[in-house]
C-alpha cells in the first residue's frame, strides 16, 4: 500500500525576519505608466512601500487604483516604468509569477477567486492544486488535513470537506485571505477587504493582520471604509487621474483626504429634510413577519417618498428579508402588503414587473453578466430586466436601447466612454453605479437596495446618495446596509435588524436611531 501523498509544501524561507521597518522599501514603482486605448490609466507614478508598513491606496472610482493593483499583482503589464522588489527588478507575468515572487493580492471579487462547487479546503489549497508539480489525486482527507493549518491561521472554523459556496461571502473572504497567506508574501494587497464583512468580522480580520506587521510584511490597503483605513494605515497615497497627489504621514487628517481624492469639497447636509412619516403615503408594510421559524416575528411599514435603512451585520438576515420582498426566497410566515393589498410574488419576475425593483448585494452574481455574453454592455446590462416592455416584438431597437443608457450614465455620473462599454473595462465604484442606475430606467413603487455602496468611494457614495434622495419621492426605498456610517448618511429613518429578526421595528428619528444602533 502506498503511503499518502503529502500536500504540505517544504518550508518557505523566512523572507521577513530580516525585514525591519526602518529599512529600505519592499517595492518600488518608478514613472510607471499605463494606457488602455487612447485613456491613460496611470501616468507617471511613483510609489513605495516599506516592510511592517500599512499603506492605504486612496483614489476615486476610476482614479487608476485597480490599475495599479493589477500591475503590482501580475495581471497587466505596465507600458512604462519601472517595478523593484527587493532592489531587483519585479516583472511577474501572471499573478500567480506574482506571489511566487513574493506578492500576494485578494481582490474586491471573491467570484474570481474562488470555485464554490469545490470544497473549502480545496479552495484552500487551489494554488497547490493547480501547480502541475501537485498530485490531484490525494485522499480528501489529507487534502483537509493540509488545509486545516491555513483555516486556523485566520479563524476560520468550519466543516473543510463542505462545498465553499454553502459559506456566507464573509466566510469565502477569509478562504481567501488565508490563500494569500499560506505564500507567506513580502507584499500583501487587500482590495476593499471588508466589503462583505460585518464590522466585528473586520476588527477580527484586522487583528489577524497585526502579527504580519511585526513580521515585516507590507500591507497595501485598498478601502472605501474610512473606518479601515482609520483602524490600519501608517500612511496615505492618494491617486488621482492617474497621478499619485499625496503622500500624507500621521497625523491624517481623513475628511481633508478625501476632499484631494475626489478634488472638490464633500456636499454638506442632505438635499432635503427627513419626513414626517406619520404626513406620507403608506407603501408597504409587513405584518406579524418571520423569515425562519425560529425567528421573531415583526411588523414594519415604510412609507411613499421615505428612505429607510434596516442596518445589522452581514449574515444576519437582511438580504434574506430582501429577497422575500422579491419574490427570491419565501418567508416562514406572515403577511406583505403593497399599497395596501397583499404582496405575494412568486418570482422576481413578477416583482419587476410590479415595479419592485432589488438591487442585490454581490453585483457581479446578482446584476451583471460576465464579459462573455454578447450583450454584457452598459446598455446591454440596463435593459435586460425591461425588454418585454420596451421591445415588446422581440426586436431590440438599439438606438432606443443606447438613449436611455446615455440619460442613465448622465443621471448616476457614470465614468465611461458610452453605452457600448462593456463592464470589466469599468472600476468597481462604476460597475456598481450602472447596477444603481439599472433600477431607475424604469419607475419603481418600492426600491430595494442591498449595500448599495460596496465598492464605491466616498465622493460618488455622496452623489449617489444625492441621487437617490432626489427621486425618493416617487416610490418607497429600504436599504440594507451594515454600515452604520452609510445608514446614517442616506435614511430618514434607521431600523435594526439582527440575526433575522426586527428588534426595533418603530419609527425613529435618524439622530435617535445612531444610539439605538450603538447599543
Amino acid at each position: 500500500m502506498k503511503a499518502p501523498i503529502n500536500l504540505t509544501r517544504p518550508p518557505l524561507p523566512d523572507r521577513t525576519e530580516k525585514l525591519p521597518r526602518s529599512s529600505e522599501p519592499i517595492l518600488t514603482a518608478s514613472a510607471l505608466t499605463k494606457r488602455f486605448g487612447a485613456t491613460v490609466a496611470l501616468s507617471n507614478l511613483d510609489f513605495s512601500i516599506h516592510p511592517g508598513e500599512v499603506v492605504a491606496l486612496m483614489g476615486a472610482n476610476g482614479a487608476g487604483k485597480s490599475t495599479l493593483v493589477k500591475i503590482l499583482s501580475g495581471v497587466y503589464a505596465p507600458d512604462g516604468g519601472t517595478l523593484t522588489l527587493l532592489d531587483k527588478p519585479y516583472r511577474p507575468t501572471s499573478p500567480q509569477a506574482a506571489k511566487q515572487l513574493g506578492i500576494a493580492t485578494v481582490h474586491q471579487s471573491i467570484a474570481d477567486a474562488v470555485v464554490p462547487a469545490l470544497s473549502i479546503a480545496d479552495n484552500l489549497l487551489l494554488d497547490r492544486l493547480c501547480d502541475p508539480a501537485s498530485p490531484w489525486r490525494v485522499p480528501p482527507a489529507a487534502r483537509r488535513e493540509a488545509a486545516r493549518p491555513l483555516a486556523e491561521r485566520v479563524g476560520l472554523d468550519v466543516d473543510l470537506s463542505a462545498p465553499l459556496g454553502s459559506l456566507s461571502l464573509a466566510s469565502q473572504q477569509l478562504v481567501t485571505l488565508a490563500r494569500a497567506l499560506a505564500s507567506r508574501p513580502k507584499l500583501l494587497i487587500l482590495d476593499e477587504p471588508t466589503a462583505s464583512l460585518s464590522a466585528a468580522e473586520a476588527e477580527r480580520l484586522f487583528l489577524r493582520l497585526e502579527p504580519l506587521r511585526e513580521e515585516g510584511v507590507a500591507i497595501l490597503l485598498v478601502s472605501h471604509r474610512l473606518g479601515d483605513l482609520r483602524r490600519m494605515a501608517d500612511r496615505v497615497a492618494i491617486v488621482r487621474d492617474g497621478h499619485l497627489v499625496a503622500d500624507l504621514h500621521p497625523p491624517i487628517d481623513f475628511d481633508a483626504a478625501v476632499e484631494t481624492m475626489i478634488g472638490r469639497p464633500l456636499p454638506q447636509g442632505r438635499t432635503q429634510d427627513a419626513k414626517d412619516a406619520a404626513s406620507l403615503e403608506p407603501c408597504f408594510s409587513v405584518r406579524d413577519f418571520q423569515l425562519t421559524p425560529a425567528s421573531r416575528s415583526f411588523d414594519l411599514d415604510v412609507q411613499r417618498g421615505e428612505i429607510v435603512a434596516i442596518a445589522g451585520p452581514v449574515g444576519g438576515g437582511k438580504s434574506r428579508f430582501a429577497r422575500a420582498i422579491f419574490g427570491a426566497t419565501h418567508a416562514s410566515s406572515g403577511q406583505m402588503l403593497l399599497d395596501g393589498k397583499p404582496w405575494r410574488p412568486r418570482s422576481p419576475a413578477d416583482a419587476i414587473r410590479a415595479g419592485v425593483f432589488l438591487a442585490g448585494e454581490d453585483r457581479w452574481r446578482t446584476s451583471l453578466f460576465p464579459d462573455s455574453v454578447p450583450f454584457a454592455s452598459i446598455a446591454g446590462t440596463l435593459s435586460f430586466p425591461f425588454l418585454s416592455n420596451w421591445f415588446r416584438r422581440g426586436v431590440v431597437r438599439e438606438a432606443a436601447e443606447r438613449d436611455a443608457a446615455k440619460d442613465a450614465i448622465r443621471t448616476f455620473g457614470i465614468r465611461c466612454t458610452g453605452p457600448d462599454d462593456r463592464l470589466t473595462c469599468l472600476s468597481g465604484g462604476n460597475q456598481q453605479k450602472v447596477v444603481l442606475a439599472r433600477w431607475h430606467v424604469e419607475r419603481a413603487r418600492l426600491l430595494l437596495l442591498d449595500e448599495p455602496f460596496q465598492g464605491v468611494d466616498a465622493g460618488a457614495r455622496a452623489d449617489i446618495v444625492d441621487t437617490l434622495r432626489r427621486h425618493a419621492h416617487e416610490r418607497a426605498t429600504i436599504v440594507f446596509v451594515s454600515d452604520l456610517e452609510e445608514a446614517l448618511e442616506i435614511a430618514d429613518r434607521v431600523v435594526r435588524f439582527d440575526r433575522a429578526t426586527l428588534e426595533h421595528p418603530t419609527v425613529q428619528p435618524i439622530h435617535d436611531a445612531s444610539a439605538e444602533l450603538h447599543s
